[in-house]
């Protein structure tokens, strides 16, 4: 055989060789790794292997944690963003760099339902709540499509989703409520509220949220204490932007994708003997029930300053409606010590989606 054919073969053979050694670099890389010992551990026993489940944890790791996936996943945002102006299945893309949850657009079967279920759960606790002497107040998060809508700039959005709030609003008549569409609406006809690349409002949004539900609560029976105060870092750093990361564009640099947004972090202090922790000596008067807004952007210390009081957060991120609440609720904090005043926050974009099992079963306990 000629040395020309010889040529491409041994090339082909070492490409071949290379990719079949990078290949299995990536599966080990992926088994090793602390997630993959997570999942496999609870299967490493005979019986899991000849059921099957063994292998089901193996081919799981190696479809979720290659070492390569995240570079897979940024060039496959990178194709869909840079050649359809698309954010992928998760996201709406709207103009001027504003991303928006595709949940937050779409509907959900058995919506209606949904919401019943859960706003007949929310009468009955704050039904059994008033009967020990503890105030509620239900803190509805509108969308960001909804107080941004002038962003959505051809983002189709669903007749339900458009009717969810009032419908909402309509259902929970008669129960307290901090009313926050109005603020941020306002707020947003000036100046941003919530991140163009994050799901979750901004600093001034949940500083203005935390404003509303402090005029809700005014005439309510709390200690308050004065000397609380915010201070924000002098540095500018990045804010959080989880819809890049849901498009797969969380590594790659601003001018190739949507530019994130900046934020000066914000911290607030409690005087000692205030601050609003599970493991403080002092009862919690005021206890936030919260999603994962309650977890962004200061609002549990923005709460904190607009209430003048310290504030115990339970708040869970993908909490939903009941995450916070069941811990609470079945939790020794609550039997042994309860709080004068509780805010249920919650997104309106979780009231019509399906109800878990899990869920099903903390709604139930309160008929």
């Amino acid at each position: 055989m000629t040395s020309w054919t010889r040529t491409p073969a041994t090339a082909l053979a070492l490409l071949t060789t290379a990719l079949l050694g990078w290949g299995v670099y990536q599966g080990v890389a992926a088994l090793r790794s602390d997630a993959a010992q997570a999942r496999l551990a609870p299967t490493l026993n005979l019986e899991a292997f000849l059921e099957g489940r063994t292998m089901a944890a193996v081919n799981y790791v190696l479809a979720h944690h290659l070492p390569a996936d995240p570079w897979v996943r940024a060039a496959g945002g990178l194709f869909r963003w840079g050649i359809f102006n698309s954010g992928g299945p998760a996201v709406r893309v709207g103009c001027e760099g504003w991303l928006f949850l595709t949940e937050e657009l779409r509907p959900f079967d058995g919506a209606d339902s949904a919401m019943a279920a859960r706003v007949d759960a929310l009468r009955r606790i704050q039904a059994a709540l008033e009967a020990r002497g503890i105030a509620l107040v239900v803190a509805v998060v509108p969308d960001k499509a909804r107080v941004h809508q002038d962003m959505l700039c051809g983002a189709p959005r669903s007749a339900q989703a458009e009717a969810r709030l009032p419908a909402l609003e309509a259902a929970l008549s008669g129960l307290p409520q901090a009313p926050l569409l109005p603020a941020l609406s306002a707020l947003a006809a000036r100046a941003p509220a919530y991140w163009r690349t994050d799901t979750h409002w901004n600093q001034q949004g949940a500083a203005t949220a935390a404003a509303a539900i402090a005029e809700a609560t005014r005439t309510l029976p709390f200690e308050r204490r004065p000397g609380i105060a915010t201070t924000r870092a002098p540095t500018e750093t990045e804010a959080p932007a989880d819809l890049l990361r849901l498009m797969g564009l969380d590594i790659i640099p601003d001018p190739w994708r949507p530019r994130r947004d900046r934020q000066h972090e914000a911290t607030t202090t409690v005087p000692a003997g205030e601050g609003g922790g599970l493991l403080d000596e002092a009862v919690p008067e005021v206890v936030l029930l919260g999603s994962s807004y309650s977890l962004n952007a200061n609002f549990h210390g923005a709460l904190q300053q607009a209430l003048g009081a310290a504030v115990t957060s339970l708040a869970q991120a993908g909490g939903g409606f009941h995450g916070a609440a069941a811990a609470f609720f079945g939790g020794a904090t609550f039997r042994e010590t309860p709080p004068r005043l509780v805010i249920w926050e919650f997104p309106e974009r979780v009231m019509g989606q399906p109800i878990s099992p899990a869920e099903r079963e903390f709604l139930d306990g309160w008929r």
